[in-house]
């Protein structure tokens, strides 16, 4: 069964809470340790953002004369920005910490933004954060459909830079990754704590992938402790009781964050589908009108009957369930692999090949843009030949 998780994997990562109020309990009212053991690795927020020394020698050494030569904050922009410096590639693979992401000079956005904002704060440098709200993209795990949304970083100069300066303080925005045209509008700032609690929700839905339960609920308990108002942590934290086989306990998460965000659309789906396998349909009916009035088609329903289609050998079916599903989401690199494949199918090789570009030119990681780039290689080989 598909399970809806809300979780902050950037691949484009999305919904933060606005509320101001917060949940009525203290955060160990959610938590059932006896019921999982110890992860393999200490959970830390301490982690985070924590400089490694080859970080600190990078700034002290390497790039010093840059950031002598423009300024604190224009020479970090220049260091995070330019291919000619950290070079740095956008990976969704997993969530790493500042000093991993440094480390691996790669990372998705939030990993990117961490690393950023460690950089900046070990030269005074004054940071904010903001969050995309309300327009979240959807991506699939295994049998998890996961929420992705997105977090920037914002640099600022230091006071006695502006004071000795002339000329104007510009705020810098540093986003790693894409948002969509028009998107801008939607960010809202949020805390650090926020950011750290996202962190903490990242490394649980990966944990919760490889179904390492101990660690996923490590995780989900540590966002859930960093920031209550932020419903990531106790929706995932609802989804790693319910697959412990702990109803009650998922359902009290989920009902919380409801109280916090009615028209949380993760913890509507999830309530819903807890309610309806245990035969409370009378419980589960207003959570799907709720859902109905948010959103009219569900995440994926589209792709899902094009996988059928494709199944029965009904191609023309399956490519128009592919191209509606690119209408909601034209980015997901997974639409347009499968659209590609519908296409093949009918002997569009030109059509499929367009579409494979675009799932490489849209994949998120490096094994998957390593895939779709070998599929399009083969299927280039295959027209050749016909």
């Amino acid at each position: 069964m598909k399970r809806l998780l809300l979780a902050w994997l950037c691949v484009l990562v999305g919904a933060c809470a606005t509320s101001p109020e917060r949940a009525p309990f203290a955060p160990e009212a959610y938590f059932d340790d006896a019921a999982f053991g110890h992860p393999a690795l200490p959970v830390s927020a301490e982690q985070v953002f924590a400089l490694s020394p080859a970080m600190k020698r990078y700034l002290d050494v390497e790039a010093a004369p840059l950031l002598r030569r423009h300024g604190r904050q224009r020479g970090l922009v220049e260091v995070l920005r330019s291919r000619a410096h950290l070079s740095l590639e956008y990976d969704t693979e997993v969530t790493r910490t500042a000093a991993e992401a440094f480390d691996a000079r790669a990372g998705n956005c939030l990993s990117l933004v961490l690393m950023s904002a460690a950089l900046a704060k070990y030269l005074e440098l004054p940071i904010g954060y903001q969050a995309l709200t309300g327009q979240e993209t959807w991506s699939r795990n295994g049998n998890l459909t996961i929420s992705n949304g997105h977090v920037n970083v914002t640099v600022a100069k230091r006071l006695v830079d502006r004071v000795q300066s002339l000329a104007a303080d510009d705020l810098v925005r540093l986003d790693f990754g894409t948002v969509a045209a028009g998107r801008g509008a939607a960010l809202r700032p949020v805390s650090e704590r926020t950011i750290v609690a996202m962190f903490m929700n990242n490394r649980a839905a990966e944990s919760l992938v490889r179904g390492d339960m101990a660690t996923a609920y490590a995780y989900a308990r540590e966002a859930v402790r960093q920031d209550m108002s932020y419903p990531g942590g106790l929706n995932t934290l609802g989804v790693i009781y319910r697959q412990r086989g702990l109803p009650d306990r998922a359902e009290f998460a989920w009902r919380q964050v409801l109280a916090l965000d009615a028209n949380d659309r993760a913890a509507l789906d999830n309530l819903a589908q807890l309610y309806e396998s245990q035969g409370r349909a009378r419980e589960a009916a207003p959570l799907r009108q709720a859902l109905q009035r948010i959103e009219r088609e569900p995440p994926f329903q589209q792709f899902d009957l094009g996988r059928a289609a494709l199944e029965r050998g009904d191609y023309a079916a399956a490519r128009g369930h592919f191209e509606r599903a690119l209408a909601r989401d034209p980015d997901y690199h997974e639409f347009h692999y499968w659209l590609a494949v519908a296409l093949a199918s009918q002997g569009d090789g030109r059509g499929a090949s367009r579409h494979l570009k675009q799932a490489m030119d849209n994949s998120t990681t490096r094994r998957d843009l390593e895939l779709y780039a070998g599929k399009l290689d083969r299927l280039k080989a295959a027209v050749r030949m016909n």
